[in-house]
């Protein structure tokens, strides 16, 4: 039916994904189209499917759900990513916001308030859980500090976080991990620093970034 809510759930938990999978059955304006069990799997399978909605883990093998997301939007826009995890930390809702995600859901929400967020996010809605909303309005409510005159203006924003996690010591998989990119991202970023700050190596990229006040220890 045209009317028919396509969703892929995301998951590498067999038993989240048959209990999901279970609630979802049951709604008559929704199909489970298919499911994947890793970030690589569901950028495939969303290829392959074409779902309107893609219930998104956080942390999954191979590509994280940050990352699959990215890749999901990149290929295909319209696709209303709706996440589902146990993570409700700063880090993860807002790289999952800027990723392109359109809803955040802890995976407590239960049956009814996951087939709302579902129903939502298809009519191009943002649905975010009790709590998650509530941190986003405090960081955007906030008042906003001045801009502070930047150290390496030829950086990017990007380059220059990755920058100064390379300055507190941390190591590519690290940062990976700490801003829910891959791996070959990081090494990428690092690899674009060293050229644009004309420096030799790491070590070097450090020094300069200390000398500039970036990453030294609190």
């Amino acid at each position: 039916m045209e009317d028919t809510v396509r969703v892929l759930i995301a998951d590498d938990h067999p038993l989240f994904r048959e209990g999901m999978r279970g609630r979802l059955d049951r709604v008559a304006d929704i199909a489970v189209v298919g499911e994947a069990e890793s970030g690589d799997e569901a950028v495939e399978l969303a290829k392959e499917l074409e779902p309107h909605v893609v219930l998104m883990d956080i942390k999954m093998p191979g590509l994280n759900g940050i990352e699959a997301t990215r890749e999901i939007l990149r290929a295909s826009p319209r696709v209303g990513v709706l996440m589902l995890t146990m993570f409700e930390d700063d880090d993860s809702v807002f790289a999952a916001m800027r990723a392109g995600a359109k809803g955040y859901l802890l995976k407590d929400s239960g049956g009814e308030g996951v087939v709302y967020a579902i129903r939502a996010v298809t009519s191009g809605e943002a649905v975010f859980g009790p709590g998650v909303a509530e941190r986003i309005i405090g960081f955007f409510s906030a008042p906003r500090p001045a801009t502070p005159q930047r150290a390496f203006p030829e950086l990017t924003e990007r380059e220059e976080e990755v920058l100064s996690l390379v300055a507190q010591g941390k190591s590519n998989q690290e940062i990976a991990r700490q801003l829910f990119v891959s791996l070959k991202t990081v090494r990428n970023h690092v690899s674009n620093i060293l050229v644009k700050l004309q420096v030799a190596d790491r070590a070097q990229a450090v020094i300069r970034a200390r000398d500039a006040g970036i990453g030294q220890d609190s």
